[in-house]
C-alpha cells in the first residue's frame, strides 16, 4: 500500500476533534484498519468514510466503542440480507 492511498490518523483527529485512543479503541475492536510507517499511523483512505461514519455515531450521538460495533454488525447483516434479496429476485425475473 503506498503512502499516498494512507492517510495520517493525525490530521483526521485534528480535523473531527476525535482523540488517537478512540480511532485506536476502533482499531482494537477490529472496525478499522490502522497501518504505521516511520511512526506514523495512517487509515487507509478506502476506511475513511467507513470512519467518519463512526465519528458522528459517537460524537453526535454519544455512542461508545461498544455500541459502535454492535450497530456496524447490524449494518453489515442488513447490507448483507439487501444482497440476497437482489439475487433472489434477479434470479426470479429469470
Amino acid at each position: 500500500m503506498t503512502k499516498t492511498n494512507l492517510i495520517a490518523t493525525t490530521e483526521i483527529c485534528t480535523y473531527h476533534e476525535v482523540e488517537y485512543t478512540f480511532i485506536s479503541s476502533l482499531n482494537e475492536a477490529g472496525l478499522v484498519e490502522l497501518t504505521v510507517v516511520d511512526k506514523t499511523t495512517y487509515i487507509p483512505e478506502s476506511d475513511l468514510q467507513k470512519l467518519e461514519k463512526m465519528i458522528r455515531l459517537h460524537n453526535e450521538l454519544e455512542i461508545n466503542v461498544a455500541g459502535i460495533e454492535a450497530i456496524t454488525h447490524l449494518l453489515e447483516r442488513v447490507e448483507h440480507m439487501q444482497e440476497e434479496m437482489r439475487k433472489l429476485k434477479n434470479r426470479l425475473r429469470n
